[in-house]
C-alpha cells in the first residue's frame, strides 16, 4: 500500500494543474478546432461542415498580414537576444550583492498594464515629442520626419515589451556556470573571446533556446503594438483575428486563422530546436 501511494504521489500532485490545463486550454482547443471547419452566419446559426476551405480562404486574403507578423516576431526576438544577452550577462557576472536590484528594475515596468506601457511608448515616439521634437527644432531631423505608424515603431513596441522574457532566461543560464570553468579556460591560456565561444555561450544555450520560445511566439500573435503604434500598412494577424472575432463575428475565419499561425509558430520552434541542436541544449542544461 505504502509503496502503491508512493507511485501515485507524483500523479495526483500533478492532477490540479492537469485538470486546469484541460478545462482552460484542451477543450476550449479542441472547440476552436471544430470552429474553424464550420458554416454558417448569426443568423441561421453555425453548422460543423467540415468546410476545410476556411483555412485556404483566410490565407488567401490575409497571407500577407500572416508573412508581417511572423517578420516582425523574428526581427523582434533577434533584437530581444542583442540586448538581452548583454545585461544579462553583465548582471550575471558583474551585478554582484546588487543582483537583485538590477533585476527588479527590469521587472518594475511589468507592474503598469501593457497597454498603458505600449501608449508610453507612442507618446515617447510621436513626431513633437522629447526624442523627435528637440530634434527637429534643432534641424537634425526634417519637419515631416516621423516614426509612428511604422514597421520600426511596431517592432521597436514589441521588443520594448517582451525583452524581460528574453532577458529572465539567459540570466538564469549565465548564473548557473560554474565560474571556475571560466577560469580554468583562462588557465588553459584562452582568451575572452574563446573563452565566449567555446564556454560561456554553449552553456548559455538553454537560456537563449528557452527565450526565443518565451518570446517569438507571444511577439508573433500580438496586436496591441500594432494597433497603437502601427498604421494600416502594419497590420499584424492578431489585430485581423482580433477584427473577425469581435467585429465581424466570422468565428469560423479567425479559428482557422489562429490554427494556421499556431501550426506554423510550432513548426518554426521545432526547426529552430533541431538546427540548435535539442540534445545539446538539454545536455548543457543538465551540466
Amino acid at each position: 500500500m505504502r509503496r502503491l501511494r508512493g507511485a501515485l504521489t507524483p500523479y495526483l500532485l500533478m492532477l490540479p494543474a492537469g485538470l486546469w490545463l484541460l478545462v482552460f486550454f484542451a477543450i476550449p482547443l479542441v472547440y476552436m478546432a471544430s470552429v474553424s471547419l464550420m458554416t454558417g452566419n448569426l443568423i441561421d446559426g453555425w453548422k460543423l461542415t467540415w468546410h476545410w476551405q476556411n483555412y485556404t480562404e483566410g490565407l488567401d486574403v490575409y497571407g500577407d498580414k500572416l508573412l508581417r507578423s511572423l517578420w516582425y516576431g523574428l526581427i523582434a526576438t533577434v533584437a530581444c537576444i542583442v540586448l538581452a544577452y548583454p545585461a544579462a550577462y553583465w548582471i550575471a557576472f558583474k551585478g554582484g550583492r546588487h543582483k537583485s536590484t538590477w533585476l527588479f528594475l527590469l521587472l518594475l515596468p511589468f507592474f503598469v498594464s501593457f497597454v498603458l506601457r505600449t501608449i508610453s511608448w507612442k507618446l515617447v515616439l510621436t513626431d513633437n515629442g522629447p526624442i523627435l521634437g528637440p530634434l527637429k527644432s534643432w534641424g537634425l531631423l526634417p519637419d515631416g520626419f516621423h516614426v509612428l505608424d511604422s514597421g520600426f515603431a511596431v517592432i521597436s513596441g514589441l521588443t520594448y515589451n517582451f525583452l524581460p522574457f528574453m532577458v529572465l532566461p539567459i540570466y538564469v543560464a549565465l548564473e548557473r556556470i560554474d565560474y571556475r570553468t571560466i577560469e580554468a579556460a583562462y588557465d588553459l591560456y584562452a582568451g575572452r573571446v574563446e573563452v565566449f565561444r567555446r564556454v560561456v555561450l554553449p552553456l548559455s544555450l538553454p537560456g537563449v533556446f528557452a527565450g526565443v520560445i518565451m518570446t517569438f511566439v507571444p511577439v508573433t500573435s500580438d496586436y496591441v503594438n500594432a494597433q497603437v503604434l502601427g498604421g494600416p500598412g502594419n497590420t499584424m494577424i492578431g489585430n485581423v483575428i482580433q477584427a473577425e472575432y469581435f467585429t465581424n463575428s466570422n468565428y469560423h475565419t479567425a479559428s482557422a486563422l489562429s490554427f494556421t499561425l499556431m501550426a506554423l509558430l510550432l513548426i518554426g520552434i521545432f526547426a529552430y530546436a533541431r538546427a540548435l541542436g535539442t540534445k545539446d541544449v538539454l545536455e548543457a542544461a543538465g551540466r
